[in-house]
């Protein structure tokens, strides 16, 4: 892939709406041209429930992303998430007129194509379909069936679906901003491209994303996504208890969150006070760090709850050597490691989207909080390489299958060029060389 091609990543979170400009370099790390952010007033719980106020924090993030990157942005990969989003494993077959050939790349593709026309409960859209363990004439646990011989082709898919409403919201507020939705991605498959190597995914983790108004999970082992999951609380909600339980402004609340919060008590200083001014005409308030750390626990056990469920309820609960990697914003509170450790029981670590990355202009993208916008464009890069395979594969395929013909004294067909074409035809507006603005 020439090094001058772009993608531009799109987060539209609870807090914040950010977009990030990255490109591959030539040792294949990603560099990040340009970032903007922008308030996000529009959206609750990863929902959008008001589209003037969200084009306009879409508008003002691109434009600040284009103008440090200098370049000008039409395309964009979009993250959803949000407490509509669920996840389920279906079994799919098909069954192979020649046996004795080899399965190709076209035959599992028609067996994940197949899977994407299965009835979802109505109102609700398949966003991903990926493929698990795959079965050749009953024999399990195959990874890569391409080159083996069968009539029966069968495979376990994650499905994950999303409301089609909030899909059409989502996609709605980016055309209004004068942009094009070339992917959506689960925001939670995104932050794992980010943090998480394939080490990590085949020894088995617990990827959880704490982020605005939603804390997303995604559990992976032998190197394959097996459960995702996403809980409708996260870091917004522990700034409303404490803007309750400490009766200050949000803003103050979330200063002292960001600031001095920290979600084990006992390790907080019991004398150590902060005082917040008060409104006019009245006193300072003071508020006990103890105190403020205790409001935080409460919370955060909470959402611990939930992932502990959401683990047990996977089966995976006793396979992750990996344990939890956290990352998003909520993960920056001091003491969230080692609670998530002592209750759940597994290791714990904050993961921090640096593993791909090279030379950046923002030192600020390292953060966790913006895990999910560095891997979109992650997810960008991995969708185009992942087509460019298949096409390479089956052009491979048809170059085998017109020598073996020509082998057996048999005239050339010209239905691998037929396919070829219409390979061709089908990946034309994805080629990152094929967009006149340079970018995905």
């Amino acid at each position: 892939m020439e090094n001058d091609k772009f993608i531009v990543g799109l987060d539209i979170g609870t807090t914040k709406i950010c977009a990030v400009v990255g490109r591959k370099n030539e040792f294949g790390k990603l560099e990040v041209l340009g970032m903007g952010k922008a308030v996000s007033d529009g959206v609750i719980r990863g929902i959008v429930t008001n589209i003037d106020k969200t084009v306009n924090a879409i508008q003002k993030a691109v434009a600040d992303a284009s103008d440090m990157a200098e370049v000008d942005i039409g395309n964009v990969i979009v993250g959803i998430a949000g407490q509509h989003i669920k996840s389920t494993i279906h079994h799919g077959s098909i069954i192979r007129a020649n046996y004795d050939e080899e399965i190709t790349v076209e035959d599992v593709h028609r067996l994940s194509s197949d899977m994407e026309n299965i009835v979802v409960p109505p109102g609700n859209s398949i966003i991903h379909v990926m493929p698990q363990d795959y079965t050749v004439d009953y024999e399990p646990g195959i990874k890569d069936p391409v080159g083996m011989s069968g009539s029966r082709l069968e495979a376990d898919f994650h499905i994950i679906t999303a409301q089609t409403t909030a899909i059409n919201n989502i996609n709605r507020c980016v055309r209004r901003a004068d942009l094009y939705s070339k992917e959506l991605i689960l925001e939670p498959l995104a932050s794992s491209l980010a943090v998480l190597s394939d080490l990590d995914k085949e020894a088995g983790v617990c990827l959880v994303d704490i982020g605005g108004g939603t804390t997303d999970i995604a559990i992976f082992h032998d190197g394959i996504i097996r459960h995702t999951a996403v809980i409708p609380l996260g870091g917004n909600i522990i700034t409303t208890d404490i803007k309750e339980g400490c009766m200050v402004l949000h803003n103050q609340a979330e200063l002292l969150k960001t600031k001095f919060g920290r979600a084990i008590p006992e390790e907080a200083n019991p004398n150590e006070i902060v005082s917040i001014p008060g409104l006019r005409n009245r006193p300072p308030k003071e508020i006990s760090i103890k105190n403020l750390a205790s409001i935080i626990q409460a919370r955060m056990e909470e959402i611990i709850e939930y992932v502990q469920s959401e683990l047990v309820a996977s089966g995976y609960y006793k396979k992750l050597a990996g344990g939890i990697v956290l990352t998003g914003g909520g993960s920056q509170l001091q003491g969230v490691a080692q609670l998530f450790e002592y209750l759940t029981g597994l290791d714990t670590r904050i993961g921090y989207p640096n593993e791909h990355l090279g030379k950046c202009k923002v030192e600020e993208i390292k953060s966790p909080m913006y895990a999910t916008s560095v891997g979109l464009v992650l997810a960008g890069f991995k969708s185009f390489d992942d087509r460019e395979d298949y096409y390479k594969q089956k052009q491979g395929e048809d170059k085998r299958l017109n020598q073996s013909g020509s082998k057996k004294g048999k005239p050339s067909t010209p239905s691998g060029s037929n396919i070829l074409l219409t390979i061709k035809n089908k990946l034309k507006d994805i080629i990152i060389s094929d967009i006149p603005d340079n970018s995905y």
